[in-house]
């Protein structure tokens, strides 16, 4: 099964190393053809993390908003990511795609003659072409490793056909010699960390190349991480946000850990690999955040003031509203019930009425000189007590004086009637009453009316 997902990237590796005839310079060019290929679903990935990090305050005012209702916040939240266009996993799937890449090329890499070359397995196994002529010229694992590591032996096989490559002329047309060698190293090799094991025999470079190049690979791939950090933001926020500064920071480490740990248990190409995988990665983040953080600042502006717009828009009509209204030449709604409207149109009829009815009072007493009555500080709408019939405003304020000044309150609304006649009680005024007696019960106070009106 992993055999038949590398062939592909076998196939490629293959011409790749026919077109430059190098096996180090084709690891390079298909690093970067991965990264060509894997670009518009990174790309993806990287916007979708942006516009995350983004409505990052966005969330918070609706997790503010709906807090104790998680229904109406879920649904609010899909909404916001319907209109954003954002994906909360989008971010993270993506990033994962390098890894079976990885696997792919290795399979590819330790068994260049079967996935690369595309030859038959037949002809490896007892009784094939290759094999026994492997054997008849003394092939032996030992000539190339002295770890007896047989899951390489086809690298050590295909390095044993290419010195004896004409010894092999007519077996298959598709065996061709392959030269591991890059740079002095030979990519083929497993690098070796134990230093003071060190074999100078076949040259210094040979033996400290190889061991610097898990060295550098780790390097690079923590430097990768390191850069993508820090042009990246922490999403969330409180808990969530340390929670993953915390994950960040491990992954930092055991990422870089591992690919030292990957870097010396298998052949040298797959480090030059990983290098060229670091830094196209290095290059493509800040590419990307470069050019998305301008797109997204560019539609945050456009959105703002969009908002703006609206808000002034709705404050104008409401203005105009307001005036029409003072000018009685509101037009009806044509979506308000009929009910609705009736009852409003008598609201506003009673409320004419009853200004007319004050007005006239009031004109009277004038002509009279009859004094017109304070109203109490109680008072909310046509109920003269609605706050107490001992309310004091300033009970707070001045609690020296408090408690004489509830007792005079008290004794004065003794004998009060609870409603006041000349002013009729109002759809606003009731609204008031309840909100009054909401804020003397939450203050511990009394309704000394509404006992009477129990007793009667």
């Amino acid at each position: 099964m992993l055999d038949a997902i590398a062939t592909p990237f076998g196939w490629l590796m293959m011409w790749l190393y026919e077109l430059t005839d190098n096996f180090g310079w084709a690891i390079i060019l298909f690093a970067l053809a991965v990264a060509l290929v894997l670009l518009p679903f990174m790309a993806k990935s990287k916007k979708s993390m942006m516009r995350m990090s983004r409505l990052q305050p966005r969330m918070m005012e609706l997790q503010k908003k709906h807090e104790g209702n998680p229904q109406k916040l879920n649904a609010e939240m899909a909404k916001l990511y319907r209109e954003e266009k954002c994906n909360p996993m989008g971010g993270c799937l993506w990033s994962l795609l390098p890894f079976p890449i990885l696997i792919a090329l290795y399979r590819a890499v330790v068994k260049p003659i079967t996935i690369m070359m595309g030859v038959a397995d037949e002809l490896l196994l007892p009784g094939g072409a290759i094999y026994e002529k492997l054997a008849e010229l003394g092939y032996q694992l030992t000539n190339y490793t002295t770890s007896n590591n047989s899951f390489y032996e086809q690298i050590y096989q295909s390095k044993f056909i290419t010195e004896h490559f004409d010894q092999f002329a007519g077996i298959s047309d598709k065996l061709i010699p392959m030269d591991y060698s890059f740079l002095g190293l030979d990519l083929s090799a497993t690098p070796n960390w134990r230093f003071w094991d060190f074999d100078f025999s076949n040259g210094t470079w040979v033996v400290i190349g190889l061991f610097l190049l898990p060295i550098i690979s780790t390097a690079m791939s923590y430097f990768s991480m390191y850069i993508s950090r820090k042009i990246n933001p922490t999403m969330g926020t409180g808990a969530q946000a340390q929670a993953q500064e915390s994950s960040t920071k491990t992954m930092m480490y055991m990422m870089p850990l591992m690919s030292l740990w990957i870097g010396f248990i298998m052949p040298a190409a797959l480090c030059v690999y990983w290098i060229m995988n670091s830094l196209t990665g290095i290059v493509r983040d800040t590419a990307l955040t470069a050019v998305y953080k301008k797109q997204m600042e560019k539609e945050d502006a456009e959105r703002l003031e969009r908002d703006r717009e609206r808000e002034e828009e709705l404050e104008r009509k409401r203005q105009e509203t307001e005036r029409l209204r003072a000018m009685n030449a509101t037009n009806v709604n044509r979506n308000t019930s009929k009910k609705k409207q009736q009852a409003q149109a008598k609201q506003s009829d009673t409320e004419r009425k009853a200004a007319a009815e004050r007005a006239e009072r009031a004109a009277r007493r004038e002509r009279l000189g009859v004094k017109e009555e304070e109203k109490p500080a109680s008072q909310v709408g046509n109920r003269r007590y609605a706050r107490g019939r001992a309310y004091v405003e300033d009970r707070y304020t001045n609690p020296e004086g408090a408690e004489e000044a509830t007792a005079a309150a008290a004794a004065e609304s003794e004998f009060g009637e609870s409603i006041d006649p000349d002013e009729p009680e109002t759809v606003e005024s009731a609204a008031a009453v309840d909100e009054a007696a909401a804020e003397t019960a939450a203050e511990g106070g009394e309704l000394p009316e509404d006992k009477e009106d129990k007793q009667e």
